[in-house]
């Protein structure tokens, strides 16, 4: 005869109930990953597609307003406004005597001012990007070269065609980093 000994234990659930409901818990925990990402991604997404790595053409000569390429190279050159941060923006032309000296300032200012200030280089003389194009149509006036600042919410604080000496575009800058 067996002996039947009555033990207290905890009912444990099937090995295929614990599996599926693990992976429904990785299941919930995968979406609020993928919603986290996509939250941050449309926070910080247009600062990271923003110009970057501003570099003056090289083969630029000043003395002339011979064609020598586009004036001002970087990464994902066809980025527009960017709320949240002040803008410069650049509207040139290639073969611009005038525009060559102010690319010039533009990088010297980008180096300084990167982290704080979103950069537009707009070419004419290549096909624009519709948030290009945009800025176009709203404030270029004809004339190269043309330089706008915009505050962090596009109202323009600077709108002027000509060259602008960098001392003027930086106490705007300034002013607009404090609000």
């Amino acid at each position: 005869m067996r002996n039947f000994v009555l033990r207290s234990s905890s009912y444990e659930k099937p090995e295929a109930f614990r599996l599926a409901q693990n992976k429904g818990r990785k299941g919930v925990a995968m979406r609020k990953t993928v919603l986290h990402l996509f939250v941050l991604l449309m926070l910080t997404g247009p600062a990271m597609f923003a110009i970057d790595n501003l570099k003056l053409n090289s083969k630029l000569d000043y003395t002339s307003d011979s064609l020598d390429g586009r004036l001002i190279t970087g990464d994902d050159a066809e980025s527009g406004f960017v709320p949240g941060k002040p803008n410069y923006v650049i509207i040139y032309g290639e073969g611009c005597f005038n525009s060559k000296q102010q690319a010039r300032r533009t990088v010297e200012l980008y180096n300084k001012y990167r982290s704080q200030v979103h950069f537009v280089v707009v070419d004419l003389d290549i096909q624009r990007s519709p948030e290009q194009q945009k800025l176009v149509k709203q404030y270029y006036k004809g004339y190269i070269p043309h330089v706008l600042v915009l505050d962090a919410h596009g109202e323009p604080l600077y709108n002027q065609s000509g060259e602008v000496e960098s001392r003027v575009v930086e106490e705007i800058f300034q002013r607009s980093l404090v609000q």
